[in-house]
């Protein structure tokens, strides 16, 4: 048999090759690491289109149906997770490809959220800056947390463990999402409110739905004008999911406190995009999965499914 060639896309921390051990495949397959997005869609197809296997991170590069169909070789397409909404399933189907997820053993989204709930109220890497930048002592008085209602929209397994980190900081966690039920609340420990409640109650939001169809948009500029000038608004979901034209202005108008943001409509976020500049708007890379534990989780999966599809052309049963 041919070798094959399989691409590893959006390897941002050059890690890849390093937590897992691909010399298991180098009998059969050889191995090329992309680090970073590519321009364009156009510049994907060019770049990917000798590839049979591919290797991607979660909703770091799209495969819509057109990039799909200018990529010929292509065998067996992976990604990071079990659900990748960048990826046109339907056209991956039509097309013939194998496509395979893997698994998190756990996730630290909501560690992530909470890191950003404490920088927003006690400026810890903001002071860290100015110490080192030998700034003037103390500039900053941050505000507590405890005794603070945090709003959780989305109580699956990501909102129901951020309810807990909330609670073991002595906050008040009242939670909405479209399905969500009083019972559902209760068997967590936290209070219901509607969704106009939660807006308008809670001292900071946090959203941790999945984006779909019916949850793009879903916080919207009415959502936003209904929290209290001094709240917080924190999302390490998905950008789109928030209305980002109507975040961007409150914050600029000081309508609300401000926000902690680790996603965004387009990533990597823009070097001129407004966000940048605003001085109440904590930012981060999306960094909610991205831990090197995860990552060697991640690669050491996909290694595995590689090496059976090479050997059988089926996917382990828990990746496919």
């Amino acid at each position: 048999m041919s070798r094959l060639r399989c691409a590893i896309l959006d390897d941002y921390f050059n890690l890849a090759l390093d937590v897992a051990d691909w010399s298991k495949l180098s009998d059969r397959v050889d191995v090329t690491v992309f680090r970073h997005p590519f321009a364009s869609e156009q510049a994907a197809a060019s770049a990917l289109a000798d590839f049979d296997i591919i290797c991607a991170m979660r909703e770091r590069t799209g495969f819509p149906k057109s990039l799909i169909e200018g990529l010929p070789k292509l065998k067996l397409l992976l990604t990071s997770g079990m659900r990748n909404a960048a990826i046109d399933m339907q056209a991956a189907k039509a097309r013939g490809i194998a496509v395979g997820g893997t698994q998190y053993s756990r996730d630290p989204t909501a560690p992530l959220a909470m890191g950003l709930i404490l920088e927003l109220t006690r400026g810890i890497g903001r002071e860290n800056a100015r110490m080192h930048a030998g700034e003037p002592w103390q500039s900053f008085a941050g505000i507590e947390i405890e005794g603070m209602t945090l709003g959780i929209v989305g109580l699956g397994k990501l909102g129901s463990k951020m309810a807990g980190i909330a609670k073991a900081f002595a906050m008040n966690v009242i939670a909405w999402s479209p399905n969500l039920t009083p019972e559902k609340c209760g068997e967590v420990g936290v209070g219901y409110a509607s969704k106009d409640e939660l807006f308008a109650k809670a001292d900071i939001v946090t959203i941790h739905v999945v984006l779909s169809e019916r949850s793009r948009g879903l916080v919207s500029r009415a959502d936003l004008a209904r929290m209290k000038p001094t709240a917080f608004l924190v999302n390490t979901s998905r950008g789109p999911i928030v209305d980002e034209q109507a975040l961007l202005e409150a914050l600029q108008q000081r309508q609300i406190a401000g926000a902690g943001l680790d996603v965004f409509a387009v990533e990597p976020l823009p070097i001129d995009h407004p966000f940048r500049k605003l001085d109440n708007l904590v930012l981060t890379p999306h960094l909610g999965y991205a831990t090197s534990d995860g990552l060697r989780a991640h690669y050491g999966q996909m290694v595995e499914a590689i090496d059976a599809f090479t050997r059988s052309g089926e996917l382990p049963r828990k990746l496919a």
